[in-house]
């Protein structure tokens, strides 16, 4: 696996004992889908709410809100994950939504204020590669092998290590030379993080769909909330991308 939301032990122990009165309530794949789509709504309105405080001029009430969805975010990502698996995922994973919506509004608005137009850019370029991505899947057009899930995974773990080294050297004032500025090595690093993160975007389609019709039907929201892991950071790389385009001109 790759997206390490996306555990396979963790379908495992929540799959159906074969209880023919519970085959109506089991996880589907276009169930899990639009839990996604009503996830999303609870990001774009929270992104909404800490983008106009922001563009308004309460600079300390966004950075505030700001803090709040990056570290709730993450504790709240790290609930769902390790606690057990039950029908609460349908509370806790919209409040892990609206807190990553509260961060990325604010984040957004920063950086659409230096560079104007960038954040519609971001929106569109991960909708089209979602979809695109989707599409990709759905036709068979590019098959998910074993030897697709050792490429990106790898590629994945690799990238996971570059920013936790870039992490620990900027405690030092260091950077590794290249890939975070607006060189063209920097570019280039970027837009490979961004094929990489579209890749995982078949091998989530491709897990919910092997454990759909084998796990409850509540699971869709686990599915959907890994789903949407892999989203925001598409997000997230698309903006860095055209930042650093953005910034050579």
């Amino acid at each position: 696996m790759s997206n390490p939301t996306l555990r396979e032990e963790v379908f495992n122990s929540s799959q159906m004992n074969n209880d023919p009165l519970e085959l109506d309530k089991v996880m589907t794949s276009s169930g899990t889908m639009l839990k996604t789509c009503i996830l999303s709504l609870f990001v774009a309105l929270t992104f909404g709410y800490s983008w106009s405080l922001l563009n308004a001029g309460y600079m300390d009430k966004a950075g505030l809100l700001s803090t709040v969805g990056a570290i709730g975010g993450f504790i709240m990502a790290m609930i769902i994950c390790f606690a057990p698996k039950n029908k609460y995922l349908a509370v806790t994973t919209p409040v892990y939504a609206m807190l990553e919506g509260l961060f990325l509004g604010a984040a957004s608005a920063i950086f659409n204020k230096i560079y104007p137009g960038i954040v519609f850019q971001a929106v569109a370029g991960t909708v089209l590669t979602l979809f695109g991505m989707f599409f990709l899947y759905s036709t068979r057009i590019i098959k998910v092998t074993d030897r697709l899930w050792k490429v990106v995974f790898i590629s994945t773990f690799a990238i996971a290590g570059i920013y936790l080294l870039q992490f620990i050297l900027s405690f030092f004032h260091l950077s590794i030379p290249g890939l975070f500025t607006n060189s063209l090595v920097g570019i280039g690093f970027s837009i490979l993080v961004i094929v990489v993160a579209a890749f995982n975007l078949l091998l989530d389609f491709d897990f919910i769909e092997r454990f759909s019709g084998q796990t409850p039907k509540y699971m869709e929201w686990y599915g959907a909330f890994s789903l949407m892991v892999t989203i925001v950071w598409l997000y997230i790389e698309f903006l860095r991308l055209l930042a650093k385009i953005n910034s050579r001109r």
